[in-house]
């Protein structure tokens, strides 16, 4: 195992300890974010046309599936900080729903990349990357 993965697994088993002892809501996937500051025109799914403010691009990892995930709601929940930058990095108790736009491009850093204004609805911008869940908007109810 490369010291990334092995690395990106601890992560992960803190995150579930995480979840499993701190009443904290987890159902989903968990993985990791970023954001991108505009223009979000053109994106790979809806070319020149503006959608809101709360939008993502999909890494291979959410999966893109060749941009089969254009248009996709995804409920996103901050977990944890990555980075150790900010004292308290999660908004708690907030998630965000985002649309699919565009696909994260080549070395993204995230298995999910958000507009500036959805991540600094979960997270403060200055951590840069956070540990979250997500699920699609389908699987969950409000």
């Amino acid at each position: 195992m490369t010291a990334a993965r092995h690395s990106m697994a601890g992560v992960l088993v803190a995150v579930a300890v995480f979840c499993l002892f701190s009443g904290h809501p987890c159902a989903g996937e968990t993985g990791t974010a970023t954001f991108y500051t505009p223009p979000y025109i053109p994106s790979a799914c809806y070319g020149y046309v503006e959608q809101s403010e709360f939008l993502a691009a999909a890494s291979e990892d959410l999966p893109w599936n060749g941009g089969g995930a254009c248009g996709k709601k995804y409920k996103v929940t901050c977990l944890s900080g990555t980075n150790l930058g900010v004292d308290v990095p999660c908004k708690e108790g907030r998630s965000v729903t985002v649309t699919i736009v565009d696909l994260c491009p080549a070395g993204c850093r995230g298995t999910i990349d958000l507009s500036a204004a959805s991540f600094a609805e979960i997270a403060d911008p200055d951590e840069g990357k956070i540990n979250i869940s997500y699920e699609e908007y389908a699987t969950y109810i409000d």
